[in-house]
Parts: structure tokens; C-alpha cells; sequence
């Protein structure tokens, strides 16, 4: 499900359930991104609980398009947001645009974390082209489908 596909509700706050019932993942994964991602950044209330707000959902829907659908890495997903981040790109949500400028906790959080990209290795995803993504894209189906059916004949064996 793409980012531009889901409606996030009119709301001040968002439970842990909630936003990954928006983006599609456990908790475990969303708690994993928040490590990983210092502009992912939930407040906590005073049960300890996380409390997202609308940016944070934006954010953890932007993560999962960079990790699941255009397939970077996690340091790769990092280096990306955090450029959007500092050139002041736009977060985008079914039509609703927040700039990221205005999110200046998350990017500041984002900056200071975050060492400066190394110099380029030859490895940046970032720099790939269009159709070498989608080439990527159609491998890696391709690969979880013979996963699939390997998956199914070790069940027969198994049997």
C-alpha cells in the first residue's frame, strides 16, 4: 500500500496500533524504524506510552515506501530522508502536503543524528536510475516468488 493510498484521520494523536495499521507493519517493526530513524520520534505520555502526531505517521508512511517499495537499504533510507529533510522536500499524504522545513524538530533531530553521507562509494542507490530500480524491483519479486515455492516443496517434504 502506497503512501499515496492511505487517508490519515483528522486526529491530534495516534496510538502505536493505529499508525501501523496505517503503514502496514508490527509494532516491533515501527519500535525498530524508530531506533533507526532518529526523525522518527514518537512523545511518549505519562504512562510511557507513544503518542504519534500526524508527522510521524507521514514520516513512518515515507520510511516504508523507501525500505518496501523502492527497496533501500536502511542506511540508504537514511541518507534519502535525510537529504529530503535538509533541502526542505515535501512529505506527502493522499493530496496533503507538510513541508519539512516546518517539521524543524524532526529535521533538526534528523541533522544532529545523522553523520554527513560518506564520500560516494559507487554504491548509492540514490543515484540510480529509474529503470535500474524498477529492473531491481522486478528481480527481487521475482525472487520472494522462488522463495515461495521453495518454501512450499520443503512443507511437502517435510510431510
Amino acid at each position: 500500500m502506497s503512501r499515496s493510498a492511505v487517508s490519515i484521520p483528522e486526529k491530534l494523536f495516534f496510538k502505536i496500533g493505529e499508525v501501523c495499521e496505517l503503514a502496514g507493519v508490527q509494532a516491533h517493526v515501527l519500535r525498530y524504524w524508530e531506533s533507526e530513524f532518529p526523525m522518527l520520534a514518537p512523545q511518549k505520555n505519562r504512562a510511557g506510552q507513544r503518542v504519534y502526531r500526524k508527522r510521524d505517521v507521514e514520516m513512518a508512511l515515507r520510511i516504508k515506501e523507501l525500505l518496501y517499495e523502492d527497496q533501500y537499504t536502511i542506511a540508504g533510507a537514511k541518507k534519502r530522508l535525510t537529504s529530503e529533510l535538509r533541502s526542505g522536500g515535501k512529505l506527502k499524504t493522499n493530496g496533503n502536503e507538510e513541508t519539512a522545513s516546518n517539521s524543524a524538530a524532526h529535521a533538526d533531530r534528523a541533522v544532529e543524528a545523522i553523520q554527513p553521507p560518506p564520500v560516494n562509494d559507487g554504491h548509492n542507490v540514490a543515484r540510480r536510475s529509474a529503470e535500474e530500480r524498477q529492473g531491481l524491483k522486478q528481480i527481487a519479486s521475482e525472487l520472494r516468488e522462488l522463495l515461495a515455492i521453495l518454501e512450499q516443496e520443503n512443507k511437502g517434504r517435510a510431510k
